[in-house]
């Protein structure tokens, strides 16, 4: 099992630098956050591209997955406007080919959300619907998408584990998982089994921490979750993966001691 970080802790620095960071404090892999000012569709020209690979090569790690700014903006999956909805569909489209250009093998995918007066079967069928076409994008790319369950106050269609599989399972098992600790622990789903639940999928996860409420994003160990037997069960399943670290807005003034504290902690338990 390997050890990887979301850049988005480090978001008042540049994408570069943010890379830079997380090799120096002994991370396997980076999440390049998709969101300004740094992996944005958009800002990913040929150039920027080269750039990011070049630093990754210089400070020998890898991309573990690549995280398109999603939740809350700028996109809906699941919009019951049309132009919406498709406009969010060709936005990460472009994540997708960002993620291809640097060598990520997963894009991370949230559900998007039910507006008022749009039932939840109009809002899943549009869900899924957009789901098939940006599967059909990436069919001829190395990278995988896998759909992140979200929690209760970001979706209303993909919040459980359940849910995802129910999701992944009409997409014909063509889709992963990406499993947020965080998102569970809100949820109060049970973490000691979810590594069990999603044993014949196509598996990336995050940890953090929060006290159950809300979804808080921090450093493991901080907050009230237990993370043993979820991390026995990973380890005794043979996932050699990445088990990604992904840090909130708070520690984004002075992200470094809780980047370092985030590694220490796992490490000490692996």
């Amino acid at each position: 099992m390997k050890l990887s970080l979301s850049t988005f802790v480090y978001f008042r620095y540049p994408l570069i630098e943010a890379i830079k960071r997380t090799a120096r404090y002994g991370y396997d892999g980076v999440e390049l956050w998709g969101g300004r000012p740094h992996a944005y569709a958009d800002d990913m020209d040929a150039g920027r591209i080269r750039d990011v690979k070049k630093v990754l090569d210089d400070c020998g790690i890898a991309v573990s997955n690549f995280i398109p700014a999603q939740f809350r903006y700028p996109s809906n999956l699941a919009a019951g406007d049309e132009g919406i909805r498709t406009g969010s569909v060709d936005y990460i489209k472009k994540s997708i080919d960002a993620a291809e250009g640097v060598g990520a093998p997963y894009v991370s995918l949230c559900p998007g959300f039910s507006l008022y007066g749009q039932s939840h079967p109009e809002a899943w069928s549009a869900m899924m619907k957009s789901f098939r076409e940006l599967l059909d994008h990436a069919r001829s790319m190395s990278c995988t998408l896998v759909l992140e369950p979200a929690n209760r106050y970001e979706s209303d269609l993909v919040v459980t584990v359940e849910d995802a599989l129910r999701a992944i399972d009409e997409l014909d098992w063509e889709m992963g998982i990406l499993v947020d600790t965080g998102h569970l622990f809100v949820n109060r789903e049970p973490l000691s089994d979810v590594v069990e639940k999603t044993k014949d999928l196509i598996c990336h996860y995050h940890i953090d921490d929060n006290n159950g409420v809300t979804d808080d994003h921090m450093v493991p160990g901080d907050g009230k979750m237990y993370f043993d037997i979820f991390l026995e069960s990973l380890k005794a399943s043979g996932y050699d993966g990445y088990l990604a670290v992904e840090l909130g807005f708070q520690y984004t003034v002075d992200p470094d001691p809780a980047v370092k504290r985030s590694i220490e902690y796992l490490k000490a338990r692996m």
